[in-house]
């Protein structure tokens, strides 16, 4: 998402695996500018990310966020995802060990 001038946010799905059996498991990445935050961007991009994930067959989003982002967490939630457990040390950021809470979104059209 931009305006006239720069980007505002974006939002991707990565496959989570190659296997046929995961075919529609997908990993949500979404990012908003500090200069776009709390004015509704991220829940335009998630919600338009979840209306196209569904539309292609996917049945389940999975997100990691860092503990201490809140308001990621709370977007996600806001948006019918739902958290499913933590991982410790699961990756570095500037040589130091991360934490990852772990969310998830079963889709209600795909995979009934």
């Amino acid at each position: 998402m931009r305006d006239e001038e720069r980007v505002l946010g974006w939002a991707a799905l990565t496959p989570v695996s190659t296997r046929a059996v995961y075919i529609g498991v997908a990993e949500v990445s979404i990012y908003i500018a500090a200069a776009a935050r709390n004015r509704g961007i991220g829940t335009v991009l998630l919600k338009s990310l979840i209306d196209n994930s569904e539309q292609n067959g996917i049945w389940t989003l999975q997100a990691g966020i860092f503990p201490e982002n809140l308001a990621s967490i709370a977007l996600h939630k806001s948006c019918g995802f739902r958290e499913v457990g933590s991982r410790h040390r699961l990756g570095q950021l500037a040589g130091a060990w991360r934490d990852v809470v772990l969310l998830e979104r079963r889709s209600g059209r795909v995979g009934k």
